[in-house]
């Protein structure tokens, strides 16, 4: 945990200061550019997972060499520059980089870091609280706490439900308050995909 809450302390530190002391400041049309070609490439890489059943260990090597990229190119923005808010990426590129590390469940650490880093994009009006909502929880699911917003599934007896809750009872109006529809519609919908 002192090694988390460090390196959370040598990035935030970095991110108070966008443009860091390791260089000037990013072209961040090319950064938004970039996220756009990466969250494209994870997105039809996904797509091919979920048309072949079963996983190919091929496959499974390419996504998770995706995602270990992805993650690496992540980290070093990041470091260097901050975190790619609205006002640097736009509305879509920002979540382009959220989805990113979303997707880096092989570094459960980078995620919450980031998690601290997106909670401050979203106190600034700088990030979406949907996907700030997500990326909790699948931190929360790593790290084997209850899940605040029912965002993650896991498979039991055969059958999607959501992964541990912290409280059911005020799920649906926490879900609302960060822009989420019911719990129960939601995993109809997963259900059914």
């Amino acid at each position: 945990m002192k090694r988390v809450a460090a390196s959370l302390a040598l990035l935030a530190a970095a991110c108070d200061a966008p443009q860091v002391r390791l260089g000037n400041a990013p072209d961040w049309s090319a950064v938004k550019a970039d996220l756009a070609r990466r969250v494209e490439e994870d997105q039809a890489l996904r797509s091919e997972v979920m048309a072949a059943q079963p996983i190919t260990l091929e496959l499974a090597e390419r996504l998770g060499a995706v995602d270990a990229d992805n993650t690496a190119w992540m980290k070093d923005l990041i470091t260097r520059h901050g975190w790619p808010t609205r006002a640097r990426v736009g509305e879509k590129g920002a979540g382009d980089a959220w989805l990113l590390v979303q997707h880096a469940d092989h570094d459960v650490e980078f995620q919450e870091l980031c998690l601290a880093l997106l909670r401050a994009a979203v106190e600034q009006g700088q990030a979406s609280e949907t996907n700030l909502a997500y990326l909790a929880d699948r931190v929360a699911l790593h790290r084997g706490r209850p899940q605040r917003y029912g965002t993650q599934f896991v498979e039991r007896n055969g059958e999607l439900v959501p992964y541990e809750l912290e409280d059911p009872a005020q799920v649906d109006k926490w879900r609302a308050e960060v822009g989420l529809g019911p719990l129960a519609e939601y995993a109809e919908r997963l259900r059914k995909r």
